[in-house]
């Protein structure tokens, strides 16, 4: 099985209708998404698809790239891309396996159940404690070839900490993953092609961005083509300039060889397809590749610690509008440092929807980890309302403006917060409050995104915006919903037999206070009284 040349890639044409396509179908117009069992898996097949176009593109400038956005290569062209790295995508031979390791033996080490490649199964010692409460062990005994390689390079690519030696992914375990989307026209039918290609960059500019574009040889692109020890010593580690700059697409952390030997037959459990070669363990072994250094992976948006610049991993919260502007355009304040992924930024100072006349959107999305244990899955889709049609200096000041409205709603939310907090409870309570702070960002993200277009708009058509008269209108909308939430929502809503109407008015006129008081106004930028007090961000402390 050759991953070339098989239709293991799960799509959802525009008709409605599911298919299985092989890579070199991608461009075929009636897809217009993967269609996968799974939100990961959909995620894994578009790095899958990004990485293998950006691998094997002969697309050198950008005249040429806007040629395949416009009309998009053939199936035979696909084909002549991909065939020279044909060899690395056998996926069940006796050799070299795609994302597998080269040494390693399906009769060398005890078996694992098929189920363990999923990020959620539970692990050893939650089995071992019998605490499986929500994810139940037992659920995947057998998934067909297609489904056990869609697995497998889903787990390589989030790989979370395992134990002893089992290796976290190049950017580390659940990364975030940002990638450009094509809006959907009105007398246009966007395909998955657009949304692919948007994401691949011309090939020159590719190759300088990292690695060593001199390391030829097929493993310092596609590691499961050698041995662990051609890559990196004994104990040692891999950095970027020991590889090809493609092998940030094909990062293998895990040494894993699935068993095809000890099949079954039936129907898979991940898709319901019926096959007689159902894979039902594989074994696995430690000590893999051990990424260290200044990785930059090109789909990634990073932010800066004491140990440089980081991959960015998703949190309890979810992804929201509090997000859009490090993702989009970068941050940088004070207290964080954020830069966009590679490819929204190139892509930004290409040009691209002027270029093109296409409507982008951002697609970001990606596991919250705690260590091997996977939290939550999140994605979303943010507009971008055609912000690339302004020029860096309106990007740059837009940003700024941006950035004191979210300034402002991180204040408020934590007033809401600490408001909350000492009506129920007094100053003294300690606990998990932070849902609060999800209903706060909920029920403000309709109001961001309007000013936010009528804000983007006024700048692509020239008219003239009064600044502070859009933060005011932002400050009211923040104050409305704080309010809101208090009065409405919960704390209003209480038993009154069960309330303290004290430490409740309280709570509310220090509320009151806080959004009506200077620290939110000079975070928005907004003229503050001579005669005010200064104020601090801790709940009823504040003024």
């Amino acid at each position: 099985m050759n991953l070339l040349d098989e239709p293991w890639m799960p799509v959802r044409l525009h008709s409605g209708e599911r298919e299985w396509i092989a890579p070199h179908q991608l461009s075929d117009a009636r897809i217009a998404a993967f269609d996968a069992d799974r939100a990961d898996f959909n995620g894994a097949l578009a790095q899958f698809a990004i990485g293998l176009l950006q691998t094997c593109t002969t697309v050198d400038n950008a005249i040429e790239w806007r040629g395949f956005f416009s009309a998009p290569p053939d199936q035979t062209a696909l084909h002549a891309w991909f065939e020279p790295h044909r060899n690395a995508f056998e996926f069940d031979g006796s050799g070299a396996r795609f994302m597998q390791d080269f040494d390693l033996r399906a009769t060398e080490g005890e078996s694992v159940a098929i189920g363990s490649l999923l990020i959620e199964t539970p692990g050893e010692n939650t089995l071992k404690n019998n605490s499986d409460h929500f994810v139940k062990r037992g659920l995947l005994n057998q998934l067909c070839p297609c489904c056990a390689a869609l697995a497998l390079f889903t787990l390589q690519l989030n790989a979370p900490s395992g134990g002893a030696g089992h290796r976290t992914g190049l950017r580390g375990g659940g990364p975030l993953t940002t990638l450009l989307l094509a809006e959907q026209g009105p007398h246009s039918l966007r395909s998955l092609w657009h949304d692919l290609w948007l994401n691949v960059r011309e090939r020159e500019g590719f190759l300088a961005s990292g690695g060593d574009s001199s390391k030829s040889a097929p493993h310092h692109s596609f590691p499961w083509l050698a041995s662990v020890s051609a890559m990196q010593t004994e104990g040692g580690s891999m950095a970027p300039v020991q590889v090809h700059p493609s092998h940030v697409f094909w990062a293998m952390p895990r040494r894993i060889r699935l068993d095809f030997e000890t099949v079954g037959s039936g129907a898979c459990d991940m898709c319901g397809r019926e096959s007689d070669r159902q894979v039902r363990q594989y074994v696995t072994r430690n000590y893999g590749l051990n990424y260290k250094g200044a990785w930059s992976h090109p789909l990634s948006p990073y932010y800066e610690s004491k140990e440089g610049w980081l991959p960015l991993h998703p949190q309890p919260g979810g992804l929201g509008y509090r997000h859009w502007l490090g993702w989009v355009l970068g941050m940088q304040n004070e207290n964080r440092k954020v830069k966009r992924a590679e490819v929204i930024a190139q892509f930004f100072e290409a040009q691209v929807e002027r270029r093109t006349g296409v409507r982008l959107r951002l697609w970001a999305f990606g596991y919250d980890m705690d260590n091997m244990k996977a939290r939550c899955w999140y994605e979303a889709t943010m507009p971008l309302y055609a912000l690339n049609d302004c020029d860096r200096q309106v990007q740059k000041d837009l940003g700024e403006e941006v950035g004191s409205w979210l300034t402002g709603a991180e204040l408020a939310a934590s007033y809401t917060r600490g408001a909350v907090k000492d009506a129920w409870f007094g100053g003294d309570a300690r606990g998990d409050f932070s849902f609060v702070d999800s209903a706060f960002w909920s029920r403000t993200e309709t109001a961001f995104y309007e000013l936010l277009r009528e804000r983007i708009n006024a700048a692509r058509q020239g008219t003239p915006v009064e600044r502070q008269a859009t933060a005011e209108r932002w400050r009211e909308r923040l104050r409305n919903t704080a309010l809101r939430l208090f009065d409405d929502e919960l704390v209003g809503t209480g038993p009154v037999e069960r309330q303290n109407p004290a430490r409740i008015a309280k709570a509310h006129h220090q509320l009151s206070m806080n959004l009506n008081g200077p620290k939110l106004r000079g975070a928005l930028g907004l003229p503050v009284k001579a005669s005010a007090k200064p104020t601090d961000t801790k709940g009823a402390k504040a003024a």
